[in-house]
């Protein structure tokens, strides 16, 4: 592979712009703390691995290529990223109608699926898969193989995304007694709740040579 260098860097900037990862770290870090945020994290990175070799064998070349199969990734993380923002927005008004019921409720859904909200926000947002087949090959050379570069350059881009996740949960634990004021809080579930809505509509409206 050539400009590797380069390659690293694009991943940065592209790493750190906002994003559902993003979104349910924040909420999950805020929530439970630095352990829920590790956990939400460790399950992005596995989804990471998981486009990473399907990128390298050709699956998401073929679901990329199939209308059918990119329309069922793609409506399926829609739909989960709809579901889990709508749960927060849920759990936020039940919070205001009986705070010691939503207490329980919410402790018993965190402490089981941080980690599953992680994994299944990612795995099912086949941009992922487009992403890699569309960045990947721009710094293969011509001719070459890709199945070597492209496992180097996604095993790369998950330990980079692993890093800024690290790093980002460890920022927000650390401003968090602030914003875990229950007033605070309940803007920031309010607004997490709205924005992976947000994505889960803009996933769904996606087209698939997009």
């Amino acid at each position: 592979m050539e400009n590797f260098f380069q390659f690293v860097l694009m991943c940065i900037f592209l790493i750190i712009l906002p994003g559902p990862d993003t979104a349910i770290v924040t909420k999950n870090t805020l929530i439970q703390s630095r352990i829920g945020g590790l956990k939400t994290s460790l399950g992005i990175i596995c989804a990471l691995l998981i486009h990473t070799f399907a990128a390298v064998i050709g699956l998401s070349a073929i679901i990329v290529k199939s209308a059918l199969l990119f329309s069922i990734f793609k409506y399926a993380g829609a739909v989960y990223l709809i579901y889990l923002g709508g749960k927060i927005l849920w759990s936020l008004w039940k919070k205001e109608e009986t705070a010691s019921v939503e207490l329980n409720t919410k402790s018993q859904f965190e402490n089981t699926s941080t980690f599953t909200q992680g994994f299944l926000t990612d795995i099912l947002n086949p941009k992922v898969a487009i992403f890699f087949l569309s960045f990947f090959p721009q710094f293969v050379e011509p001719g070459s193989g890709t199945f070597l570069p492209f496992l180097i350059m996604g095993i790369t881009f998950t330990l980079l995304s692993a890093i800024w996740l690290l790093l980002y949960v460890y920022s927000i634990n650390q401003i968090s007694a602030f914003m875990k004021k229950p007033k605070a809080k309940n803007i920031i579930e309010g607004i997490t709740g709205t924005i992976i809505i947000g994505f889960g509509i803009k996933l769904a409206l996606e087209k698939a040579n997009n």
